[in-house]
């Protein structure tokens, strides 16, 4: 699965709406004729740090190919919406961090497969 790259692109699939959602994430996706392609939109404004803002894109382009394969091709950009608890995830690159945001973007996958 390829990475989306240009802004153009991002916005045209986050025009095409929201398809499934968690506590933090948002899964938007617009049909395509090519290969499927992710993105991810980590704003400063919910994750302050870059640390953590890396953590949470490494764990979204970690999402390997198994997880994409019975979907149709479309692009897709997942959208941190909201911030994690600084208070329970003290550290910017935790574990626990880690395993939380994995978790959620199971969860999400899920919505898709079982709306």
């Amino acid at each position: 699965m390829d990475k989306l790259t240009l802004r153009a692109d991002f916005d045209a699939v986050m025009a095409a709406g929201i398809v499934a959602r968690t506590s933090h994430f948002a899964l938007h996706q617009q049909n395509s004729t090519t290969a499927s392609r992710i993105g991810a939109v980590v704003p400063k404004r919910w994750a302050s740090k870059a640390v953590t803002r890396n953590l949470i894109k490494r764990q979204i382009y970690a999402l390997g190919p198994e997880q994409w394969a019975h979907l149709p091709d479309a692009d897709r950009v997942i959208r941190l919406r909201k911030s994690f608890d600084k208070q329970s995830f003290i550290s910017a690159s935790s574990l626990r961090l880690r395993i939380a945001v994995r978790t959620e973007l199971n969860q999400l996958l899920q919505h898709m497969v079982a709306p």
